[in-house]
């Protein structure tokens, strides 16, 4: 065996290479750099039910890396450094989602970097047979809540024509499913979001440990992204078909999700038994290792462009983030000039607001508090600058109504007199219990922060504009206890009572949003 090469005794050596320390400190390299993506990622794995399994990828793909130890008894890691500059078109995108405020494809592109340091030191023939286990770390990523409302949308219809083969009769709007026997809501957390991707990880851990063969592979995983999607049809029409045999649409939705996990995992063994005939899981090893070859010569030559790919691919990687940083520079809101506020209208009269609020905002904001006949709010509105992007935009709207953004939210328009329909957003979260009615404004009007808004939004982060978007948030003022339905109805009802109420209040927003022009 040539002394160039690389062999493995169960990953012993490797761990020894130089191609192996390149890989550790520039994953060191790339985790500091994208520090940002790590949190936000680890911050949604701890608090959404659909992404707490991310917490296992890691040591699911050590074990798959041990399972494949005896294939690699003849690997030979060849470093490409040449691939590296991939990492150039890698940076634009990356540069591109921070514009546009999409975390996710920020993470993806983070991502996508530590594969392509695995390639580029690692090589294309030593990188393919590690392909499976490296790929799977993309369920690190916490994606695909972009697919919740199609996912609702299918539930619905497949709940509509459920119902009809059944003879239950029904109306249907939207999302909301009307029986004699009560109403039912398909909510962004029964769109089965965390059935589809608990699955997809599933099936693909299951054919990469049972298959060998791409195309059973392809077919498992296929089937584990359709299977989940009817099954949670399944589950929907079953409970609303509970509750017309209970004769309660509350009855039938008592420990729903429970029901839900319970036919989830029915649905997954299934699944394990149905592939298991079709099995490949013998793994022929490969040539045993002649022991006592020198590795020397493999370090010397191999040790210098595995260092220089890795550097190369940092440098590259470097490049959004710091672009990012000059354009941020622009973003200096006048945090001294004054704002005006709000003059109550009707059974309203402004209360203190609590001098904490708002302090570490990035933009100018006013808080008020307002008492509408013992109902106490608090209105929070925020002026940002012109060429804030739309991350800036969508983390103070998270921060400010503590419900916008987890997976468990019910969103609904607000109707108000004498106001465009879509102005206002009532968002509500029971666990914990979380109100608030928010507006978000750019270029003079009302928004939503759809692909087309947040590419808009980063062109003006880089051009300008004269208007400032404007963010708006009513919230209770006092805390809602957890479980407290009535209290959540309640409070509710206080935050869109106040909304009607202020009729000068669009009028301030315009005024607000066209105030601070661009400043070069």
């Amino acid at each position: 065996m040539n002394v160039r090469t690389l062999t493995a005794t169960g990953l012993g050596d490797a761990l020894r290479s130089g191609p192996a320390i390149a890989v550790g400190v520039g994953l060191i390299a790339l985790g500091l750099l994208f520090h940002t993506e790590v949190i936000a990622a680890v911050s949604i794995w701890d608090t959404s039910t659909a992404y707490n399994h991310c917490f296992l990828v890691i040591p699911i793909v050590l074990y798959l890396l041990w399972d494949r130890r005896e294939t690699l008894r003849d690997a030979e890691a060849s470093p490409l450094p040449l691939a590296a500059l991939a990492g150039l078109p890698l940076a634009l995108a990356w540069l591109v989602a921070e514009r546009l405020g999409i975390m996710e494809g920020r993470q993806l592109v983070a991502m996508t970097f530590a594969e392509l340091l695995f390639f580029t030191v690692l090589g294309p023939r030593l990188w393919w047979r590690l392909a499976g286990p490296l790929l799977y770390l993309y369920f690190l990523v916490p994606f695909g809540a972009f697919l919740t409302p199609k996912l609702q949308d299918i539930t619905t219809v497949f709940v509509d024509h459920g119902l009809r083969i059944l003879h239950i009769p029904a109306y249907i709007t939207g999302y909301t499913i009307e029986i004699p026997e009560g109403t039912f809501l398909i909510a962004e957390a029964c769109a089965g979001l965390r059935f589809l991707i608990a699955a997809v990880a599933f099936g693909c851990l299951y054919s990469l440990v049972m298959y060998r063969s791409p195309i059973r592979r392809a077919i498992f995983i296929g089937i584990s992204i359709v299977v989940p999607i009817i099954a949670n049809g399944f589950r929907a029409l079953g409970i609303v078909s509970l509750g017309h045999i209970l004769g309660s649409a509350e009855a039938a939705e008592t420990d729903h999700v429970l029901y839900g996990w319970m036919f989830f995992s029915v649905v997954i063994l299934i699944l394990i038994v149905l592939g298991l005939p079709f099995r490949e899981d013998h793994i022929v090893p490969a040539a045993p290792r002649r022991f006592g070859e020198p590795q020397g010569g493999y370090l010397r030559n191999h040790l210098r462009p595995a260092v220089f790919g890795a550097a190369a691919l940092i440098v590259l990687a470097a490049i959004g983030p710091a672009i990012a940083v000059q354009l941020d520079r622009g973003v200096v809101p006048d945090m001294l000039s004054q704002l005006p506020s709000l003059a109550p209208s009707g059974a309203c009269r402004q209360q203190p607001a609590p001098l904490t609020e708002g302090l570490d905002a990035p933009g100018r904001m006013i808080v008020q508090r307002f008492d509408c006949d013992g109902s106490l709010v608090t209105l929070s509105i925020e002026v940002f600058s012109p060429r804030s992007t739309a991350t800036r935009l969508v983390a103070e709207q998270r921060r400010l109504t503590e419900v916008v953004g987890a997976d468990d939210v019910e969103t609904s328009q607000l109707t108000v007199p004498g106001v465009p329909p879509g102005t206002w957003h009532l968002v509500q979260r029971t666990k914990p219990s979380r109100v608030a009615v928010t507006s978000l404004w750019i270029e003079g009007k009302p928004a939503q922060l759809g692909l087309a808004a947040r590419a808009q939004q980063a062109w003006r982060s880089i051009v300008g504009s004269r208007y400032s978007p404007v963010l708006v948030v009513v919230t209770p003022a006092n805390e809602v206890k957890d479980g407290n339905l009535v209290a959540l109805h309640q409070a509710a009802s206080s935050v869109a009572d106040f909304i009607r109420s202020q009729p000068d209040l669009t009028v301030l927003i315009t005024h607000l949003s066209a105030s601070d022009p661009v400043k070069d």
